[in-house]
């Protein structure tokens, strides 16, 4: 199993970095994709690269998330960026960006950072993780406004088959993780089940830990270790095997992260 969206470097889990790990190894996780939020924790990402003693394989992603945005320079910071990413060839996606209408900063200064962020992707070549809060019909006006050689993933896709599918028309990816857990996760789990099998090569398993619980781990700490949940609730829901759930999400994370390995 991959796990394409774990803040590894947030310090309920950077401080265990080591133990977490562990446990993910001992419950089939094979690679974790790390994406950044704040050039602070772009420093945590590179040591946990470089540290890492474990059997599972690490990958990075660099950017400013929306929540962050009113306590960094953002001129300093998207400097920051384009320089990290001019010297770090191993880095493998711009993200975790996006907008959120339901926090304060304004969504103009959002917009701002997240279109700055669209130019380096394009840029760059690479890929973008996107996050989304009441925010697709915004997220999608900006899209399409650019050009993506390489697409990216919407993380912790929630949404309706139309949405779903205006993303999809665009080459992105959808993100599964904890919320198909729920009860309420009720409108992604119909978004999913009305894609498969025609879009099977578009979906991503995700913890987006330490935060996202699984239903039933309510107030606790989440980790990679809990993926083979979302993977047994997909399971069930698409009518397949765990093990091709498994086995196509890994090969579309290739696809999307790693095209020439």
């Amino acid at each position: 199993m991959i796990d394409s969206h774990c803040h590894l470097d947030l310090p309920k889990l950077f401080t265990r970095a080591d133990s977490v790990l562990d446990r993910a190894s001992k419950n089939g996780i094979k690679r974790i994709l790390i994406p950044g939020t704040t050039p602070q924790g772009w420093c945590r990402q590179q040591a946990l690269v470089k540290q890492n003693a474990s059997e599972v394989a690490l990958d990075i992603a660099l950017g400013i998330h929306p929540y962050f945005l009113q306590t960094c320079d953002l001129e300093r910071a998207l400097s920051e960026l384009h320089t990290s990413l001019s010297k770090s060839p191993h880095v493998i996606a711009i993200g975790e960006i996006g907008l959120d209408t339901a926090i304060e900063c304004p969504v103009d200064t959002q917009q701002r950072a997240f279109a700055s962020q669209l130019a380096l992707s394009e840029q760059f070549e690479l890929p973008v993780i996107m996050h989304h809060r009441k925010s697709h019909h915004l997220l999608l006006g900006a899209l399409k406004q650019h050009q993506f050689k390489r697409g990216g993933v919407i993380h912790a896709f929630s949404g309706s088959v139309e949405v779903a599918m205006q993303y999809l028309e665009r080459g992105f990816y959808l993100g599964v993780g904890g919320t198909i857990t729920y009860p309420r996760g009720s409108k992604t789990r119909k978004t999913l089940k009305a894609i498969f099998p025609e879009f099977s090569d578009r979906l991503l398993l995700e913890t987006d830990a330490p935060d996202m619980p699984m239903c039933g781990r309510q107030g606790m700490v989440n980790e990679p270790a809990y993926l083979g949940e979302v993977v047994s609730c997909l399971s069930n829901l698409l009518e397949i095997d765990s093990s091709e759930v498994v086995n196509l999400t890994t090969k579309n994370y290739q696809s999307l992260f790693h095209p020439h390995d």
